[in-house]
């Protein structure tokens, strides 16, 4: 079962005083057990967007702690800032991460809305999936007015907060109003603009928009607003779905900006939010100069920005997932304004961030001095694994000079999506590098066991056996893998760049390496299973990879023989 995570991004009114931004995210990780991903301050818009995650009730917690702290130091009768607000706290959407639904995280953020009011005194609307009326649904429908319309909404009635009403004192005018909601991960960017006019800003914002902008009679531009039979604007809506944008000017930057929240990145992902808001630009004589990410993204969003660039440019996708997100880097100017590291933008990248040390993340000398150590780990298992994952490296490397090879333009696609499988095989066989001396660990860790009672003893044999069974699937795993490699090798030899067929064949003689390699602790690791009938199985699917492999081998080498022959 997969741990229970969801992910909190605070908006606090303050961008520019540090001390108080520290004082705040200090009481958000001393309130609970969560981690801290990102801090994201803006001095033109004086807000702060915080990032953290944990377990629902320790994010609860902390974020209870974040808005409550944020009212004792922000005072928002002398808040100035770009962005539309309406309170100390503006908004607190809670984000399900993992084991957690959508629904549930609203239920959260219900509750954590009346907690608000009444003990901190704060009235709260709640948005997104934890709206209690399809209105509510649009963060900007409860914060219609900011802060400065929050008087005339507290005492209207079909205007005021979900809870926590009252007439607009000295407490209210202090604190404001908080939006606390539940919604699916959005991005949060901005688009920058070779231009300081908010006006053309504004226009390319509504030019995209999925509301769009107010139909009008005569000037599209000073007409008079057509309304509909109920009163209301009708509006033209612009190019893109699941997306809010507004445009503004920084000072800070001394740029305008398309300031946009991609709501649903399925339905408009971030590259083509990207090429439309440029398009739109041009058409208004502006153009777009970079992207800023504001708080975390998701990797897959780069991801896929990174390959529809190069399939742009008519370039392999089978490259390293590096390469790939340093591609959507560089296409969409995200370090236009300031650096943009991975690490600390890309969220599953924060939250992979560990003090363990990863064999695959070793220099190839430390692997090697590593190997030939006293220590019994790493052992022949994750040596075979890398052994294969270096197998599919040279099959993806044969594949990418074969789609960049000059007068075989029309044959990209083809070789990209052989790189691409050679990535996905490489990719599996390195992370079995680290399992399998897992593996190897999770049996010595029942040594250690205590074995003095008959209960003891009993746990400590049943713990053994399930150990021992693990480190049996693994190099089976690895086995499976690594067989796959010799359909991208052979494919390379007979079809790949001939200058590069000797790749090739080393590429099946390192898979069949691995494959031989991890038949042999498949073996060793069976023999201890009490339960010979699965143990006979796990090796006789070894044993049958084994000879597929050889056999598999001799084909490639026979194909390599004669091309270079």
């Amino acid at each position: 079962m997969a741990k229970r995570l969801i992910e909190c991004v605070p908006n606090f009114s303050e961008g520019r005083d540090k001390d108080v931004i520290a004082q705040i995210t200090a009481a958000i990780t001393s309130a609970a057990d969560v981690r801290l991903l990102d801090v994201d301050p803006g001095e033109a818009t004086n807000r702060t967007v915080v990032t953290f995650v944990g377990e629902p009730e320790a994010v609860v917690e902390a974020a209870f702690a974040g808005v409550r702290r944020a009212a004792e130091l922000i005072d928002m009768r002398r808040h100035k800032g770009a962005h539309p607000r309406m309170g100390a706290t503006d908004v607190l959407p809670l984000i399900p991460v993992s084991g957690v639904t959508l629904d549930e995280c609203a239920e959260m953020a219900r509750a954590l809305a009346r907690r608000i009011a009444d003990e901190l005194h704060i009235p709260t609307y709640c948005y997104e999936q934890a709206a209690f009326t399809p209105e509510r649904k649009n963060l900007a429908v409860c914060r219609e007015g900011e802060y400065e319309g929050l008087a005339e909404r507290l005492a209207t009635s079909d205007k005021a907060p979900d809870f926590g009403a009252r007439a607009f004192d000295e407490g209210v005018a202090r604190t404001g109003a908080t939006a606390v909601g539940a919604r699916d991960f959005l991005i949060a960017v901005n688009f920058n603009l070779n231009t300081t006019s908010t006006r053309r800003a504004n226009a390319i914002a509504f030019d995209v928009r999925e509301k769009g902008r107010p139909v009008r009679e005569g000037n599209p531009i000073v007409g008079k607003i057509v309304k509909d039979e109920a009163g209301n604007p009708v509006m033209r809506p612009g190019t893109l779905k699941a997306t809010k944008a507004i445009g503004w000017f920084i000072e800070e930057y001394g740029i305008a900006q398309v300031s946009m929240n991609l709501t649903d990145i399925a339905v408009t992902p971030l590259h083509v939010a990207f090429d439309e808001v440029c398009r739109k630009a041009d058409a208004r004589g502006v153009r777009v100069t970079g992207t800023e990410i504001v708080g975390l993204v998701p990797k897959r969003a780069l991801l896929e920005a990174g390959r529809y660039f190069l399939r742009k440019q008519h370039r392999s996708t089978g490259i390293s997932e590096q390469e790939i997100i340093r591609i959507a880097i560089k296409s969409m100017g995200l370090d236009d304004l300031r650096e943009f590291n991975p690490r600390e933008k890309v969220i599953e990248y924060v939250l992979a961030q560990t003090d363990a040390k990863r064999l695959v993340d070793m220099t190839v000398k430390g692997f090697a001095e590593e190997t030939a150590s006293e220590s019994p780990a790493p052992g022949g298992g994750s040596i075979s694994a890398y052994m294969g994952a270096l197998g599919a490296a040279l099959g993806a490397m044969v594949a990418n000079l074969s789609s960049h090879k000059v007068g075989w333009d029309e044959r990209w696609e083809e070789f990209s999506d052989s790189a691409e499988r050679g990535q996905q095989l490489l990719a599996e066989l390195l992370a079995l590098v680290d399992e399998d001396t897992e593996a190897f660990n999770r049996i010595m860790a029942v040594f250690a066991m205590p074995k003095t009672t008959d209960e003891e003893k009993a746990a400590r044999s049943a713990a053994l056996q399930e150990a021992t069974l693990y480190a049996t699937q693994v190099p089976l795993r690895t086995m499976r893998t690594a067989v796959e490699v010799f359909e991208l090798v052979r494919a390379m030899a007979e079809q790949g760049n001939p200058n590069s067929v000797s790749d090739a064949g080393v590429g099946a003689l390192a898979a069949r390496s691995a494959v031989l390699g991890a038949r042999l602790n498949v073996r060793i690791n069976a023999a201890g299973l009490k339960d010979r009938a699965v143990a006979d199985a796990l090796t006789a699917e070894a044993d049958e990879i084994a000879a597929r492999a050889e056999r598999l081998e001799s084909e490639v080498l026979r194909i390599v023989e004669e091309k270079i022959g």
